[in-house]
Parts: structure tokens; sequence; C-alpha cells
């Protein structure tokens, strides 16, 4: 190519211009290896992801009965019977008391645990991967069934209050222990927040610490004034991750209530509702209407606890004069 070139420009003749057509030829072929090695994750993000989602909006606004295949265009009527369903309202109350409960507490005990962890001593790697343990298993079906044994009448909870000389009680049976099982359980699986959580400890440089001391803070100030606003950052990661998990929890409810919610739909969680209406109902398209709405609570609460972040997560590069100290 380069000597038939040569050529032209010798007897006088003009190069030819090369095609755009010709030029985006070459550049298809070129990154065609890249296209064939995403294709597969194409495919299923396609396949199991967008489409599903577009078809559910889509259901929301339809009467679509899985028995029955009927789909009639229905408009905002879904959403006007979540207002008049009590059991949707019951869900909503169950949700909220499981996610602003659960998650607090998670959080406070991972921390903790993870501070306690941040010291060197002998064993602390045996320690931690034990208490990370649970995470690993943790939101599982199996998990589920023995915290549902636990926890029942004959169970070894009741078992060990009994020989202690204290009274048992039915945990799951009666409406205000139940739902207090399950967020004990959520508590339980604190391992992925507390390895994060240790992290951070472990990037707090010591000299904050001992500067502290020396002009005479007390622990619970060091820890006030250095580790919290130091962590706060890992604080916002935790509290979204975890407030998303508690809003949209669905394997242990289903378990440990048998999927019914029982009793008195005190367990009866927003996600153990959606799959209730969907799969047991059959109505397709009232549960797309409800999934949707818990899309748009969980996006409206991830937006505050971003709109907020400003005034209380602190990062390094706020401290101001720092580059000029450098």
């Amino acid at each position: 190519m380069v000597q038939s070139a040569s050529r032209e420009i010798a007897l006088g003749v003009r190069p030819r211009a090369v095609s755009s057509t010709s030029a985006r030829r070459r550049a298809w072929r070129k990154n065609l290896i890249g296209y064939l090695f995403i294709g597969p994750w194409l495919f299923a993000f396609l396949a199991f992801t967008a489409i599903p989602i577009l078809a559910s909006a889509a259901l929301a606004f339809t009467n679509y009965n899985v028995l029955s295949s009927n789909l009639n265009w229905v408009g905002l009527s879904n959403f006007n019977t979540m207002l008049q369903d009590q059991r949707f309202w019951r869900a909503v109350r169950a949700t909220f008391i499981y996610a602003f409960l659960a998650v607090p507490l998670k959080l406070l005990f991972a921390l903790g645990l993870a501070m306690l962890l941040n010291n060197a001593r002998r064993g602390v790697y045996a320690y931690r991967a034990a208490y990370y343990a649970p995470s690993i298993v943790g939101a599982s079906v199996a998990v589920a069934v023995v915290w549902r044994e636990m926890f029942g009448k004959q169970g070894p909870i009741n078992a060990l209050l009994g020989a202690l000389g204290l009274p048992t009680t039915a945990w799951l049976g009666d409406p205000s222990t139940a739902i207090w099982t399950v967020i004990l359980l959520a508590v339980w699986e604190f391992g992925s927040p507390m390895l994060i959580f240790l992290a951070g400890l472990r990037q707090i440089p010591v000299e904050f610490y001992e500067a502290a001391a020396i002009d005479g803070a007390g622990a619970f100030r060091r820890f006030l004034s250095i580790t919290i606003p130091l962590l706060t950052p890992l604080i916002f990661f935790n509290l979204v991750l975890q407030m998303i998990f508690g809003f949209t929890v669905f394997t242990a409810p289903f378990i440990i209530s048998g999927g019914s919610g029982a009793p008195l739909d005190s367990v009866l969680l927003y996600s153990l509702y959606v799959y209730q209406k969907g799969f047991r109902d059959f109505q397709m398209g009232y549960a797309a209407a409800m999934a949707w709405a818990l899309l748009l609570v969980v996006a409206g609460f991830t937006a505050l606890i971003f709109r907020s972040s400003s005034h209380w997560v602190y990062y390094e590069s706020d401290r101001p004069g720092l580059d000029d100290a450098r």
C-alpha cells in the first residue's frame, strides 16, 4: 500500500483518500474482540436486569394475573389500591421498624467489635476470621431455619432462660417480640461492616491519639474527636448499603414467619408482601407497582443520606490549609 502511494506521487497522481466507511469497518474489526469479551455480560444484563426492569415498569400499570393471563391497562389503579390496602400499611410499618432499628444496631455493634479487634494481640487474626464467619453464611435459608429453631418455644433460648430461672416467652408467637428475632439476626450478620470499619481504624495515625492524650483528652473524648470524624466516610458507606438491605430484606422474615408474616403481620416486611401478592395471589401487576413504590422510597432515603453527607462526613481534603502545611 505504501509502495502504491509512492508510485502515485512519483507519477504526479494525487493519492486516493481513505473512505470513512472503510475506516469505520477497520475500527469495528479491531474492537470485535472486545465486544466478544463483554458479550456474555451484556446478554446477562439485558436478559436478567434491563428487560425485567422495563417489563415490571409496564406491568405496574396493568392488572396482569398469572392464572387468568388477563393483561389490561389500568393506569394508576394499582397505586390507588395500595393506599387503601391495610396489609400494605402494616408491611410498611414493619419494614420501617426493622430498618430503623436493625441498621443502627448493626453498625454500632460492628464498630464496637472493630475497635476491640484493632488492638494487636496474640490470636487477633483468628478472632477477626471468627467474627466475620457469620457474614459468609448470613442471610441464607439454613441460618434462618436455625434461628427460627433457636427462638422456638422449645428452643435453646427458652431452655437457657428456664435454667437461669428467668421467665420464658413464645418469641415467634408474640407480635411484640417476633420482629426482634429478625432484627437480632440482622445484627448478628455484622461481619462485612466490621471489616470495613477495621480497615478504616487501621488507617488512623497513632500520632493523633498520642497528641490528644498529651493534651489531656480521655478515651471517650478521643473517640468522639478523632475516631468518629475520621471514620465518617466509612460510616456513610456502610449506612447507605445497610439501609438499602434493610428495606429489601426477604429471606429471614420469610423463613422465620413461614412465609405468612405472622403473628398478626408483625414480621410482614415489604419484600415478603410483594412476594405474597406476586407469587401466592398471582397479582403480578399489583406486585410490580409495589416493587416500584419500594424503589422510589429507597431512592429517596439514599438521596437524603447523600444530601446530608456534606454536613457530617469528613474527608481528608476538607481540612483547610492542608496543602500549604505540606
